[in-house]
């Protein structure tokens, strides 16, 4: 049955059907759109599909800003949907959708294994799998560990001009944490802090090139995400991790899960929940912990620590997603003018 079901998949064509949105549903049939990487979510898939026997139809978007496209995709198709699952690597845009009432409110009967802040008060949408926002440090330019940076708010800090790297912070984890410091800030102290951080660091395209280029001496250190600083650690480069803001004071490191959703009049409802408890549970996020990605596990009764964690205890940043994402289309001019492409940030 297992192999009938990959095969009848395989002959449909299912990226075709998928990309000119003629996806033919049946009872035993999911649609996921995924932004994960294919090569992290798909074997998961696969393990689900060969255990429920569930055609898992899976769209995944190869574009820089897929999360976006994906949840505009999900938009678009408000009344006559196709997705049943969205499957997204971080959590502002899956919270944009709860915003426009496409999500379904679902309690898994894995809720209670994962802590609040990554839980839904309307059970609408799940964190896990998380990646954390670290600082990837150079140890060829800064032997001594003694002068590294140990916050985020480094990147603003003036010894540091033009040494520093972060993403534009449009896009991803990047914009979550932009987000995230306009709610923790406020308004006026957050715009401050960017204004410092557009003038002081460079700015790249994504969180991978910031990891590569100071992998490459070009920086000292950046500001990326967990499963980009770990294959420059393990592909040997001269980098260590730094969990950052983890000093007296400070307000931890932010956490930014993988979320699960399910979509308001998806076709496969029955099949979506089936699916949900199953990206739930422990033995999948130890799989994605164990795995290039090094996702961190938020699962309380995980026992297997992704090998990106570090052995002492650490401090999270203490957020909440749904009042960051609720500023993100307030902010999205202040943030396109500072953080232009190719150029300057706007005057004024």
């Amino acid at each position: 049955m297992k192999t009938e079901i990959r095969g009848r998949l395989t002959a449909l064509g299912l990226a075709g059907l998928l990309l000119a949105g003629c996806i033919r549903q049946s009872p035993h049939e999911v649609v996921v759109y995924t932004a994960l990487d294919k090569e992290f979510s798909q074997p998961v898939l696969d393990e689900f599909q060969d255990d429920s026997e569930i055609a898992v139809l899976a769209k995944f978007d190869v574009e820089s800003n897929k999360t976006v496209g994906l949840a505009n995709e999900i938009i678009s198709q408000s009344g006559r949907q196709r997705c049943d699952v969205f499957w997204n690597n971080e959590i502002l845009h899956t919270l944009r959708l709860k915003q426009q009432g496409l999500l379904l409110p679902y309690k898994s009967p894995l809720a209670d294994q994962y802590p609040d802040q990554f839980v839904s008060k309307d059970h609408d949408w799940y964190g896990f799998a998380a990646r954390a926002r670290v600082l990837i440090v150079n140890t060829d330019l800064l032997p001594d560990r003694s002068t590294w940076p140990t916050s985020v708010a480094d990147l603003a800090d003036p010894r540091w001009q033009n040494k520093c790297g972060m993403a534009r912070p449009l896009f991803g984890t990047t914009a979550t944490h932009a987000a995230v410091l306009f709610s923790s800030l406020g308004e006026e102290k957050a715009k401050a802090f960017l204004a410092a951080v557009a003038s002081n660091a460079q700015i790249e395209g994504g969180n991978k090139q910031v990891a590569t280029n100071v992998a490459r001496g070009r920086y000292a250190f950046g500001l990326t995400d967990t499963d980009d600083a770990i294959i420059e650690v393990e592909n040997g480069a001269p980098v260590e991790i730094v969990f950052p803001d983890q000093l007296p004071g400070q307000g931890g490191t932010l956490f930014i899960p993988n979320t699960l959703a399910l979509i308001k009049d998806g076709p496969n409802p029955q099949e979506a929940t089936r699916l949900v408890d199953y990206l739930l549970r422990q033995e999948v996020e130890e799989r994605l912990a164990a795995g290039p990605s090094a996702q961190i596990p938020l699962n309380q009764n995980n026992q297997v620590p992704s090998r990106v964690e570090p052995a002492k205890e650490l401090r999270v940043m203490n957020v909440d997603f749904e009042a960051a994402a609720e500023l993100w289309s307030q902010i999205t001019p202040y943030l396109e003018s500072t953080f232009p492409v190719g150029g300057q940030p706007d005057s004024g």
